[in-house]
């Protein structure tokens, strides 16, 4: 059955030093809870102010107003053993994913500048023919856009998805649709990806469970994103848009041009497609395989060695290892150019990790103050099921603010509370996971770059992007969180 929040009676710690709450007991720190949300959305849809600064302003904010003292949010001048709630929000977090997601970013880079995705598409499209080629494409989405950021699939892609449309003289819709439902897919549900990678260290989930469960769910939930794609891309025409073409063309020739400048040999020497599926596929079956030796194996030698070359730390590293052998030195490139692509590679993720460990400030902060277990308290006079609470949370902040993964950690840090000390097995927690991830995504619209991109990139109006983007991302979220909910009356 579905698992409602059934959490112990609030306590409210007894602070000193902080600021006085107007409204005393549960009352005022709901209200400052509310206050603190309403700020959040304020200065990331207003003011326009960074999410990460505007997480760590808002998470002051909420602790000082209720009640937590200057000494507890801070720590003191002299640092005495006791960690201040921001070191240990911010700590507590980014030691569990900062290393999965530079390992990650590293893969997909040296995957993306291999031509390891012209290999999958082109095989893919030759295996599927002219008449399956959007389903080629889902495929390509959803395979590719397990190691590599949306975004840059989407630029990687993008070119491909060109070069079919024209081909067949479709609508250009038909073929990335499935392509971005895949993409989104993956970066919703799977690691190495921010948001399910961020979840799974707040809710102290073993990466295993969120492969697994990722992929239990999104497979389904993609499949129902690839009817709508269809659905769609028969009813509304977009040409391919030749100005994109040119510059796709373009970026492509000086990108090489910087390859080639590096000492990186681009695209020359064959790619085997069993070698990309290999690269990409070995991180999640190590990590599974440590998961489950866990459950079928008594304590032993072998059991140690599973794990340990299960750890997604291991695995990653392993991995990224074999993707610098076969798909960069034994092609040719030198130990430089691989130096160069991986510390590229890790530019755009300073942003992510900075935004995923205020969250984790802004959860410390919500457990502390004590207006976790007063949210905790009130949700399960709601009577609606955790679940439901953690995909509903998240849809209206991301429909909010637009920042999917903004509205994982901000939902992480309010849901994680309703869970704790209810004996919720890893299965469950995992689709608990899944919900916030599913509601991360819904309703992409102008207030998410997402949007924007999809619409550049593929020269889609605003009006259609709304007919086919915005729909597409709202059928894959509900249809993640419905698939997750019927999980749980089983698991």
């Amino acid at each position: 059955m579905l698992l409602a929040a059934t959490p112990p009676p609030v306590e409210i710690p007894p602070h000193t030093g902080g600021l006085l709450l107007l409204i005393p007991g549960t009352a005022g720190l709901l209200t400052v809870a509310a206050l603190g949300i309403a700020l959040l959305l304020f200065l990331i849809i207003k003011v326009r102010l960074q999410p990460f600064v505007a997480l760590l302003a808002v998470s002051i904010a909420v602790g000082l107003g209720a009640g937590l003292s200057v000494t507890e949010l801070f720590g003191t001048v002299q640092k005495s053993a006791a960690v201040s709630v921001i070191e240990s929000g911010m700590g507590g977090i980014l030691g569990h994913i900062a290393i999965i997601i530079g390992l990650g970013t590293m893969l997909g880079a040296i995957l993306e500048v291999s031509g390891g995705a012209e290999v999958l598409s082109g095989r893919l499209l030759k295996a599927f023919g002219e008449k399956r080629a959007p389903l080629a494409m889902g495929l390509t989405g959803l395979i590719f856009g397990i190691p590599v950021f949306f975004d840059v699939g989407i630029f990687v892609l993008a070119p491909i998805v060109y070069a079919a449309a024209k081909r067949s003289g479709k609508s250009i819709l038909l073929y990335a649709m499935p392509l971005l439902a895949g993409l989104s897919m993956t970066h919703a549900f799977l690691p190495p990806h921010p948001g399910p990678v961020a979840a799974a260290g707040l809710f102290h989930v073993s990466l295993g469970w969120v492969i697994l469960m990722g992929a239990v769910v999104g497979i389904p939930s993609v499949l129902a994103a690839w009817v709508y794609a269809a659905w769609i891309g028969k009813r509304i025409f977009v040409e391919v848009p030749q100005d994109m073409v040119e510059a796709a063309e373009e970026a492509k020739a000086a990108v090489v041009a910087e390859q080639r400048a590096a000492g990186v040999t681009p695209h020359e020497a064959p790619v085997a497609l069993g070698t990309v599926l290999g690269i990409i596929g070995t991180p999640l079956v190590l990590i599974l395989a440590a998961t489950f030796s866990s459950i079928a194996l008594d304590p032993s030698t072998l059991r140690s060695v599973i794990e340990f070359f299960g750890n997604p730390f291991v695995a990653l590293t392993i991995s990224l290892m074999l993707a610098y052998y076969l798909l960069g030195i034994r092609r040719g490139w030198s130990r430089k150019s691989l130096e160069s692509v991986s510390t590229s590679s890790l530019k755009p993720v300073g942003n992510i990790l900075l935004v995923v460990g205020a969250g984790g400030i802004f959860g410390a902060v919500l457990k502390s103050s004590g207006i976790a277990d007063a949210l905790a308290d009130t949700f399960n006079d709601v009577g609606l099921p955790v679940i439901l609470l953690a995909w509903l949370i998240s849809a209206v902040l991301r429909i909010a603010q637009g920042s999917a993964t903004v509205a994982i950690v901000t939902t992480a840090g309010i849901v994680v509370p309703l869970v704790e000390g209810q004996g919720m097995s890893q299965p469950h927690l995992a689709l608990i996971i899944m919900a916030i991830s599913a509601g991360s995504i819904i309703a992409s619209h102008v207030n998410d770059g997402g949007f924007w991109m999809v619409s550049k990139y593929f020269g889609i109006s605003e009006r259609d992007t709304l007919k086919s983007w915005t729909v597409l991302e709202t059928v894959l979220s509900v249809a993640g969180f419905v698939v997750a909910s019927l999980l749980s009356l089983v698991i």
